[in-house]
Parts: structure tokens; C-alpha cells; sequence
């Protein structure tokens, strides 16, 4: 079936597709319930047995990128971290990112949480808090986009997406990464002050995003900074960053209103930007919920959508409800589906109009990582067969196309066009997608060795 086939895929086929189908014959799980990488048929993925796929993890992060990092992007002398660099690792600049040090506090504060515990690791994390922290917003504004090395604010709005930065009006996104940061940063260091500075920023930034005057240009960002404006915008990418750190904050104590932000986000994510006619979901939505009658009302960013999947995998895992867990897998696997590109390979990050089946054509990392993040999940909770076959598909894929190491280079290619072509220079290094995926899936298969390729059993059937 091609993707234009796929897309209009009837109600009656999509609404079989959310949740994870009966198992064929060929699939079917064992006796005592736990599938898994126990038979000599099932037992590598991507060719790899566990033990190798660890090794192989291992090298990406402790041998690749965070030699990388300490040498050439995190600003030991006043915190923080200096992205804008070259394939080399030379600054381009010495700004810094208030969307990357959010991210890099919750990388270091994870990294030294779940997988180190380093002191230095602590440091890089402490350091860059402090930097942040140290003029924060009054009352309901948000932090500046970007700081000199030094810390003064530089009030430049816009995104950074497909290779480019991209000007519109400011939006949550940076005050909801460092929240994240902070919350994780509080486990870390002990001091549950920083919890609840997160959750004071989630409430401010569900406030902003409640505005009927909410960044009206936000969406020109998916259409290359045209389109036109829609006040009191909904992207899903605000529902998903919401749900992840609400999620990781609950997994640390109960907060009755940390847990209706949790409960609010799946009901906007399932119930409104959930399109039955494709079986996907809209990236844009009104104010009120309701699908744009504009340029965007059939956009679907596939990469937010398999995004926002593991995550609810994640939140219903945390919450032990095999019912949403099944919908989220049925749904990651649609939109992988979807999204594969059949010529070249690789996942592809968007369609701007479903019925006119128009792509964005370039191949973000970013993408195949968060597919890498969700198919291992699965497997390691479920052992189904498809996210087996997906999974490995997808590692052969980007072991093949991004580590830069055959070019003479460290870490993996960023944002590559549809072939992933290499350019010999580039102007961002990224310090947060890449390493939660090798940290997540490392933790994962850990996991899985420590039960003998066992699935876990969370969900018995």
C-alpha cells in the first residue's frame, strides 16, 4: 500500500488501527505469557543480540557524545551550553539557548540520576541552573530566548527548524523545557525547591497557552515561516511537552493539579487533535479545539506524533493502564507507517495537506530517534513482533545514514535533507534528543537483560 493509500485509509480500517490488532498466528506469545528475545528466532534485534545492542548504546553516549559536549559545548567557567557550533566543535557564537539550557539541565540531572551518578555530571547540571536562574521572569513573562555567555537576555524569537531559525512571536516551549530540567535537576540534587519552581512555570505557561491571543503565528513554523495567523493557537507540541513533564514530576510525588495537566493533555491529544478520517493526529487546532478551516487543518507533523506516542507509552506505563498503552502503540505504529519513506527510507517529520499528500522532505534525526525510543518500549513491555521488525528497521536505517564518524567527525547528523546528504559544515549541535534517546533505550535494554530478553510482565494479558 503507498502512503497516499494510507492516508485515506477508511474510518471503519482507522478506527480498527488504534489499538494494537489481534496477534497472528506467527506471534503468539508464549505460554506463560512473557514474549520477549527469548527463542533462538526472536533473540536479536537489528541483528544484534542485547548484550551487543548495549555495547553499541555505550559507545554512542559515553564514547561519542559526551566527549564531545564536555570538550566543546558546555561552558564549565559559567554554565550553561554554547550550541551553536560547527561539525568540529568550533563556536560559531557564544549564545546560549534558553530552549538548550533547559534541556541540557534535564540530559545531565538524567544522566547522573539514572546512569552515573557523577559528580561532574551534577556540576554540568548545577552550574547551568544557576546561570539560568539567576534573573528569572517576574510574573507572567517568559524567559528570554537566548543569552549571551556572559548572561545578559537577548530577546530573539523563533524556532531553529529544518536547518534554519525561523521568526515568530514567543511561545511556552522554552519555560516548559526548563521546567523539565528543574524537576529532574531536583532528584538530583536533593532539594525539593526545584520541583516546585517547575510546577509554579508549568501553571504560568498553562496560563499564557489558555490565552484566546496565544501566539498567533506560531504555526508558520511548520510551513517554513508562512502561513497565516491563528490566535490562541493549539499545537500538539504544547499538549506533549506538558504530558512528559507532568508525567516525570508525578513519578517523583502526587500533585492533584500536576495530575489534571496530565489527564487534560491525553483528552486534547486523543479526543481533538485525533483525526478518525486518516487515523492521525492534527498537529494544529483552534482555540476551542476545533479543526482550522486555513492552510493548516490538514497538516499532521508525523514527528510529533510519534513523539507524543512514547511519551503516553511512558505516562501509561507509570500508570498501569494496559488500555492506553495499547492505544498509544496501535497509534505510534500507524504513524511510523505513515511516515516511512519507501525510496529513500528513513521517517519523514510532516505532511502540510493530507489530501493533497505534500511532505516536508528532509529527514530530522530527531524523528528516528523518538521511534527508536517508542518500538523498544514495546518491545520491552509487550514483545510485539511489529515493533521487533520496526525497531530494527529503523536502527539499521540510522546506523547506516547519521554517525558522522565515517566523514571524520563525532556524533550523528542533525537535520539532513531526504537522502541524509552530508555537508561538511553545520550551525547547531543538538544536546537533547539524541542523548534522551541513547539514555532511555541503554536504561531499557538493561532492563531487558536483566530479564533475560523477558518481556516485563507490567501487562500480563
Amino acid at each position: 500500500m503507498n502512503r497516499r493509500d494510507l492516508l485515506k485509509a477508511s474510518a471503519g480500517v482507522a478506527a480498527s488501527l488504534i489499538g494494537l490488532s489481534k496477534c497472528r498466528a506467527e506471534e503468539k506469545e508464549p505460554a506463560n505469557g512473557k514474549a520477549g528475545l527469548t527463542s533462538t528466532a526472536n533473540r536479536k534485534l537489528a541483528g544484534r543480540t542485547l548484550q551487543q545492542l548495549r555495547n553499541q548504546y555505550r559507545y554512542d553516549l559515553f564514547d561519542d557524545f559526551l566527549p564531545f559536549m564536555d570538550k566543546h559545548i558546555i561552558d564549565h567557567e559559567l554554565g550553561g551550553f554554547m550550541c551553536n557550533a560547527d561539525r568540529d566543535g568550533t563556536l560559531l557564537n557564544t549564545k546560549k539557548n534558553s530552549w538548550y539550557i533547559g534541556r541540557g539541565i534535564w540530559v545531565y540531572s538524567f544522566l547522573y540520576n539514572e546512569l552515573t551518578h557523577d559528580r561532574k555530571h551534577l556540576e554540568v547540571a548545577c552550574k547551568a541552573t544557576e546561570f539560568v536562574l539567576r534573573n528569572p521572569p517576574t510574573g507572567d513573562d517568559l524567559w528570554p530566548a537566548e543569552y549571551t555567555r556572559q548572561g545578559a537576555p537577548i530577546q530573539a524569537t523563533g524556532q531553529y527548524i529544518g536547518g534554519k531559525h525561523v521568526p515568530v512571536s514567543k511561545e511556552v516551549y522554552g519555560d516548559l523545557f526548563i521546567a523539565n530540567g528543574l524537576a529532574e535537576y531536583a532528584r538530583a540534587c536533593g532539594d525539593e525547591q526545584y520541583w516546585q519552581t517547575a510546577k509554579g512555570i508549568m501553571q504560568k505557561c498553562v496560563k499564557i497557552y489558555d490565552r484566546p491571543d496565544y501566539a498567533p503565528d506560531a504555526p508558520k513554523v511548520y510551513l517554513g515561516g508562512k502561513g497565516s495567523d491563528l490566535p490562541g493557537v493549539r499545537p500538539l507540541g504544547v499538549w506533549m511537552l506538558l504530558l512528559r513533564l507532568s508525567s516525570q514530576m508525578l513519578a517523583q510525588r502526587p500533585d492533584p493539579y500536576i495530575q489534571s495537566v496530565v489527564d487534560r493533555s491525553l483528552d486534547a491529544i486523543f479526543n481533538h487533535h485525533y483525526n478518525s478520517e486518516y487515523n492521525l493526529f492534527n498537529e494544529v487546532l483552534n482555540h476551542d479545539m476545533s479543526r482550522p478551516n486555513n492552510e493548516y487543518r490538514e497538516l499532521v507533523y508525523t514527528g510529533h506524533g510519534i513523539e507524543t506516542m512514547w511519551m503516553v507509552l511512558y505516562e501509561a506505563h507509570r500508570r498501569k493502564d494496559k488500555k492506553l498503552f495499547d492505544k498509544a502503540a496501535g497509534m505510534l505504529k500507524r504513524t511510523m507507517e505513515v511516515a516511512w519513506d519507501d525510496v529513500y527510507g528513513g521517517l519523514l517529520r510532516g505532511v502540510t495537506n493530507v489530501d493533497e499528500n505534500t511532505w516536508i522532505l528532509d529527514k530530522a534525526l530527531w524523528v528516528q530517534e523518538e521511534a527508536l525510543i517508542g518500538t523498544l518500549f514495546v518491545i520491552e513491555h509487550t514483545g510485539a513482533q511489529w515493533a521487533k521488525d520496526w525497531f530494527s528497521k529503523i536502527f539499521t536505517y540510522v546506523h547506516a545514514k547519521f554517525p558522522l564518524k565515517k566523514h571524520g567527525y563525532a556524533l550523528w547528523d542533525f537535520w539532513p535533507d531526504r537522502k541524509v546528504t552530508f555537508t561538511k559544515h553545520y550551525s547547531r549541535v543538538g544536546n537533547f534528543h539524541h542523548p534522551r534517546h541513547l539514555m532511555l533505550n541503554l536504561l531499557a535494554i538493561e532492563r531487558m537483560i536483566g530479564r533475560s530478553g523477558k518481556a516485563s510482565g507490567v501487562f500480563p494479558n
